[in-house]
């Protein structure tokens, strides 16, 4: 493997598990709730470990060892680097306990709309979508490119059963927020509210 091919996979390793993280935990929020080490354990496990096991299985055809052209290198790392701030800026305006779900499982906590969450309401998700961008422009294989699309498709799902958990929590107030503040991209605004 080449070291973009190296880049790409642990970009890969770090983001295709987190919508099946999301899986377990969200639908079975009352039940995790009084047992959350085993939540994360559970979700950890059936979220990484198949993840793993499918980057091992179909190394061959999801990476090869061709060297990417400069402009690819380029765009490539610009867009891992800026996920990197971008989940800097997340886990400082939530913190770590946040981003694994411990708010959820506890059922309180507040509805958080400043620093970049003024912004989008979902940076995690788009941080992961352009870092993933970044490694399929790395690769540049069919398999990266495919994985990237059944990324997606999870990742609406996921964000389908947070939203509506984020509805439920908060009621009127998450609604208001959804008028106010774009899903994924700042620049639209007046964004509202998708029925998902």
């Amino acid at each position: 493997m080449s070291p973009a091919d190296w880049i790409a996979a642990a970009v890969l390793f770090l983001h295709l598990p987190i919508p099946l993280y999301w899986f377990v935990l969200h639908p079975a929020k009352n039940f995790w709730s009084a047992r959350k080490a085993a939540a994360y354990t559970t979700g950890l496990a059936l979220s990484w470990l198949p993840v793993t096991a499918a980057l091992a299985i179909w190394h061959r055809q999801i990476f090869h060892a061709t060297h990417p052209h400069t402009w690819q290198w380029i765009i490539g790392l610009a867009l891992i680097i800026f996920e990197v701030w971008l989940f800097w800026r997340v886990k400082r305006d939530l913190g770590g306990a946040r981003l694994v779900g411990a708010t959820e499982l506890a059922g309180g906590g507040e509805l958080e709309t400043r620093g970049v969450y003024s912004r989008i309401r979902h940076p995690r998700y788009t941080g992961s979508l352009l870092a993933l961008l970044g490694a399929c422009t790395l690769a540049g294989t069919r398999m990266m490119w495919a994985a990237l699309a059944a990324w997606i498709l999870l990742t609406r799902l996921a964000i389908a059963l947070e939203e509506k958990e984020l509805r439920a929590r908060f009621g009127p107030a998450y609604k208001e927020y959804c008028r106010r503040v774009p899903a994924f991209f700042p620049w639209r605004r007046g964004a509202s509210e998708k029925r998902l």
